[in-house]
């Protein structure tokens, strides 16, 4: 599953800078492959343990 995001994240921004580098900008284009791209990050992130949670787990 951590593949498949990652490569659909790299498709989007792929899509979002070559939108940017076209002579027709299509900014609807440019702005779904950055919110592809953000939610993917999103869902990578989310699995990703915080440095604090060492500390919360000493504390109780």
């Amino acid at each position: 599953m951590k593949k498949i995001v990652i490569l659909i994240m790299i498709l989007a921004i792929l899509v979002a800078f070559f939108e940017q580098v076209s002579a027709e900008k299509n900014v609807y284009v440019t702005v779904v492959a950055i919110v592809v791209f953000m939610f993917g990050m999103m869902r990578l992130s989310a699995k990703t343990p915080s440095k604090n949670q060492e500390k919360e787990e000493k504390d109780v």
